[in-house]
């Protein structure tokens, strides 16, 4: 556009544009526009000097005449417009991904990321989902909270006032070039523009050839990481992500690298190690990244989630009590350091710090997992307020209902919490339950009076009081073959049915639940299964089970079923033990590619 801006100065400016003029006037006139038309080819050579010769650094001219150069390379073209619109953001290499819900965090996996505090059949996965952008929390109307807090939720127009993110962003422009790179700083552009404008293959090339040119320079070989980053996106290459790992750690090693690319090229290699399931290396770089700079507080806290993701709870709750001894008011720390102490059963003391995290409204707060966590603690102390978190989740999208809470979703299927046998298309499953339910109570007796050790407690902390044992024959569509070995009989039944035995988000188990056992309200952890419970010993009363606003009781030989994503309880206050066979089934709705492809919880 540049080019077409100087032969419009040329058309508009020559004598042939004059015919108009009379003649009385022509030699006059003529004299006259020879002199413009000599100062507008001295101004066009001048432009082109500028930029052919790269004799005016534009990071400093910025903007000339209206026109911003946002890309570098000496006009003002798509590619700029990318730039002032944000449009050149990288994103994460897109998959086909159910939501999460929301999703913040389609999800990278669809199981329940080890930073997640576990519900009942959650698992944990090597990835965490990537963040939403961020947004302004809603704040429930019943939950009070301090008047800064209210006013983040207000937007006042003032066109006349810069903005202080404005400001910030001004203030924080990275520069990533050092002294020598300026010099080449056309050549870079040129490279650059190729990858802005989906190039990635002729950009990686030119990257390589200015590497190997210029072998110290670290902006051309963080172009050279990019390019691969963004090829390995375009083609799903893991193999050529790898390279892009790699080639970003040399950015790093090299002298004379500035700062701003040090703290880009590291957080990048970073978020790309944990993408590719390398939590130690993305460990070991986040660590790296605060050594260098201990005083950026958003570094730290990516640290605390880079020890969440290793299942290393006591090394993010140190990490977090550093930055909020540091930063008390910081919203990010606060959020997850409520989930790590809610994490330790320590549940009043957890609320403040989930609550005040989320009312921050800060970025990497707004997370379906939080609202699930502050609602579910604040439900475990009697406070009605948990209900207002819940409908705050549902309005964020983190959640389906305020009643289904689940977090990984397939949208579009159908929910309801209590299902009839005919609505799920399962009845021959069904059926031979029922017809078995004798066969199926003396092998679980069997093993219950055995005293072997089968029945493992509930670990989960969803207790309020009593026993709970299970004792598990499939988990995520695998047979656990040591434990059927004591329950053949059981096992060899099930075997024909494989909208149960394949099921990956499920599990078939034996639970015996003693008496004087509450179970807190919960949800499970996706709507891609349901559930049925088989009565195998049912006191004559005492035993029940709420599923949202409807409560049911088990009958010894029926089977019940219903959808575990919905909220629910049970209660057990018969004088005797009561014992149930679960058996998770696939959702009828999903189809067979989905329930090949969907990853196991």
């Amino acid at each position: 556009m540049g080019e077409t801006s100087v032969d419009g100065a040329k058309m508009t400016d020559s004598p042939g544009g004059n015919t108009a003029i009379k003649s009385e006037q022509k030699t006059e006139g003529n004299s006259f526009f020879s002199w413009l038309l000599v100062l507008a080819l001295l101004g066009a050579w001048l432009s082109v000097g500028v930029v052919w010769f790269d004799l005016v650094d534009y990071s400093v001219v910025g903007a000339l005449g209206g026109v911003y150069d946002a890309d570098g390379d000496g006009d003002f073209d798509v590619e700029d417009a990318k730039v002032l619109l944000d449009l050149h953001a990288e994103t994460l290499p897109g998959e086909n991904k159910e939501s999460t819900s929301h999703s913040p965090h389609g999800s990278a996996s669809d199981a329940e990321p080890s930073l997640e505090f576990k519900t009942e059949e959650s698992r944990p996965a090597n990835q965490i989902s990537p963040e939403l952008p961020p947004t302004t929390q809603p704040v429930p109307t019943s939950v009070s909270t301090p008047e800064s807090i209210t006013e983040t939720t207000e937007f006042k127009e003032e066109p006349s006032v810069e903005s202080k993110e404005e400001k910030e962003a001004k203030k924080k422009k990275p520069k990533l070039l050092n002294k020598f790179d300026k010099t080449i700083k056309s050549e870079i552009n040129a490279a650059e523009k190729l990858r802005n404008k989906g190039k990635f293959e002729e950009s990686l090339r030119a990257f390589e050839a200015l590497v190997q040119k210029f072998p110290q320079s670290p902006r051309c070989r963080y172009g050279k990481a990019q390019a691969e980053d963004d090829l390995a996106e375009k083609i799903h290459s893991n193999e050529m992500l790898l390279k892009a790992v790699n080639t970003y750690r040399e950015v790093a090693e090299l002298p004379d690298v500035p700062p701003d690319l040090i703290k880009a090229t590291l957080k990048r290699r970073a978020e790309r190690q944990q993408f590719l399931g390398r939590t130690r290396g993305s460990l070991a770089t986040s660590e790296k990244l605060v050594q260098i700079f201990p005083e950026d507080i958003s570094l730290k806290n990516d640290l605390g989630v880079a020890h969440l993701l290793l299942g290393d709870n006591k090394g993010a709750k140190r990490i977090y009590e550093e930055v909020l001894a540091r930063a008390p008011h910081d919203g990010f720390a606060k959020v997850h350091y409520g989930f790590i102490l809610k994490s330790e059963n320590k549940i009043a003391e957890s609320i403040p710090y989930l609550r005040e995290g989320l009312e921050s409204g800060e970025p990497g707060t707004d997370d379906g997992r939080f609202y699930f966590h502050l609602g579910d603690a604040l439900q475990r102390t009697g406070d009605k307020s948990a209900y207002d978190w819940y409908e705050a989740g549902h309005r964020q999208g983190h959640f389906a209902s305020v009643w289904q809470r689940s977090l990984y979703n397939v949208p579009g299927l159908r929910a309801q919490p209590w299902w009839m046998a005919e609505e799920t298309r399962y009845t021959a499953l069904v059926k031979m339950l029922e017809r078995n339910w004798l066969t199926i109570r003396d092998e679980a007796l069997s093993v219950l009076d055995s005293n072997s050790g089968q029945f493992l407690p509930e670990d989960e902390y969803l207790r309020e009081t009593g026993d709970w044992g299970q004792f598990t024959l499939w988990q995520q569509g695998r047979k656990v073959a040591s434990s059927c070995r004591y329950v053949p009989k059981t096992c060899a039944l099930l075997e024909h049915y494989p909208e149960a035995t394949s099921c990956k988000r499920g599990q078939i188990k034996f639970s015996v639940m003693q008496a004087g056992t509450h179970v807190w309200p919960h949800t499970g952890p996706t709507n891609c299964r349901l559930r049925m419970h088989l009565g195998l010993v049912i006191p004559s009363k005492g035993c029940r089970i709420r599923c949202t606003n409807q409560t049911r009781e088990w009958e010894e030989g029926k089977v019940l079923i219903f959808d575990d994503s919905f909220e629910h309880e049970v209660w057990q206050e018969a004088e005797s033990y009561r014992l149930i066979f679960i058996v998770d089934v696939w959702h009828p709705q999903l189809t067979q590619l989905q329930r090949q492809t969907l990853s196991p919880i």
